[in-house]
């Protein structure tokens, strides 16, 4: 049974014509099974830094405008992957699922040259819908933070504003730079080939006083412009006029950087070239707030196109959320995070964004946040105690195994095959 987008286009229509009478956001909205990715948006971080090479280059820049190009290129050599969340690009794009408050994603990326680059994200907030990651390499002495916050309408096409931004630092040098997340507006939905075009023109901010301004381009409803396309240049802000350097060409495919002031091409980079992997633990290894495990069942039922499967099993996590929100608020508690701490400012973005307030947007029910350092190097599992995301604890998961015992005809099973057995039962509850 497919469950590819472009073979349920009448069950897709439906779906369209009822989002389209609705007004404001739509990012909690629930989509069809089939429109659904085997993801969820807790995971799309690691796409910041799925070329770890490019992601510590700009440590070993030798001059502040270096750096800056070195910052760009990485920018820009990260963004297909984010926006097809890792997925070929002749497939298409799939709405990832709604992460639910708490969901975690850790996770690696191993590199003989580079070493290892970490990831922690968590979903800080559900209403409105915020994700927060912070992004290190030891070895190189460079580490990201950001969060973004996304706002999901649809007229024709889905526009997904993004409010955030991130801020890496490279230690050696003691420099940030302020980086933007640009809006996304996914095209060919009616068609049932969907696909993804960045809009607008950002700035990415450096405490060196370097900016790079990108300017993005699709094509239009007449046929002009073009698909994909960017163009950028580095310049110093005290002479915005005179360009140290260029990129063109396109963020899906490969762009070429040129030096303005030697007039010679510096290279042309093939944007899949360096792409990695990242690495998590088991499924059964992880907490139980992780993502990949708690959407368990759901990632199980898209990957054999069960779409029944994929909706009992996503109501499951999402009436317990429901549910916990609404024991929290009888209580008068609020959800802990684990590794991110809510801001009232961020001085640091403020300073930075002097020099084009017009790149950022925060919301303000979303928030600023910003990565506790403590909780990255003490955090440990389980991370929410016995709460887990079906909102039962694990003493309850105990007892109900301690009542489901094996019948008398079973106890004369090794005591390994036992053992085996009830630990395949807990592993399956956990994962609903």
């Amino acid at each position: 049974m497919s469950n590819s987008i472009s073979s349920n286009r009448s069950t897709l229509r439906e779906f369209l014509a009822s989002i389209a009478t609705i007004q404001g956001d739509l990012s909690n909205i629930t989509a069809p099974p089939f429109v659904l990715g085997e993801c969820s948006t807790v995971e799309l971080p690691q796409y910041w830094v799925d070329h770890p090479l490019l992601f510590v280059a700009p440590a070993h820049g030798s001059t502040p405008e270096e750096r800056a190009l070195l910052v760009l290129k990485w920018f820009l050599g990260s963004l297909k992957n984010q926006q097809y969340a890792g997925r070929d690009e002749s497939e298409g794009v799939k709405k990832p699922l709604n992460a639910f408050l708490g969901e975690l994603f850790l996770g690696s990326f191993q590199d003989e040259e580079v070493g290892e680059t970490r990831l922690v994200s968590e979903q800080v907030s559900h209403h409105p819908p915020v994700t927060a990651c912070y992004l290190w390499n030891e070895k190189h002495g460079v580490r990201a933070e950001g969060f973004t916050c996304q706002e999901i309408t649809f007229s024709g096409s889905v526009s997904i504003k993004q409010k955030g931004y991130a801020i890496i630092h490279l230690d050696k040098h003691d420099e940030d730079y302020l980086i933007p997340v640009p809006n996304v507006k996914v095209k060919g939905v009616i068609t049932g080939t969907p696909y993804p075009e960045l809009t607008g023109t950002y700035t990415i901010c450096s405490s060196t006083g370097v900016v790079s301004e990108i300017k993005f381009e699709g094509k239009g409803w007449l046929g002009g412009g073009t698909k994909n396309s960017i163009e950028a240049r580095v310049y110093n802000a005290d002479r915005p006029t005179e360009n140290l350097y260029t990129a063109e060409g396109s963020w899906n495919k490969r762009f070429t950087i040129r030096d303005v002031r030697s007039g010679k091409d510096v290279e042309t980079y093939e944007v899949e070239a360096t792409r990695k992997p990242i690495q998590v633990p088991d499924r059964s290894e992880q907490d139980p707030w992780e993502s990949r495990r708690a959407w368990g069942g759901v990632i199980d039922g898209l990957l054999r196109s069960d779409m029944k499967a994929v909706s009992d099993e996503k109501s499951v996590v999402e009436e317990a959320q429901r549910q916990m929100r609404k024991d929290e608020q009888a209580r008068g508690t609020e959800f802990e995070r684990v590794f991110f701490r809510k801001q009232q400012s961020d001085p640091l973005f403020e300073k930075l964004s002097a020099i084009d307030k017009g790149s950022f947007e925060v919301d303000p029910d979303g928030g600023i946040w910003k990565v506790d350092y403590e909780a990255i190097k003490n955090a440990r599992k389980p991370y929410h105690g016995d709460l887990i995301p079906d909102g039962r604890g694990r003493q309850d998961l105990h007892e109900t195994q301690q009542d489901e015992s094996p019948p008398d005809d079973q106890e004369k099973l090794e005591k390994v095959q036992v053992e085996e057995m009830l630990r395949a039962k807990y592993s399956s509850i956990n994962r609903r």
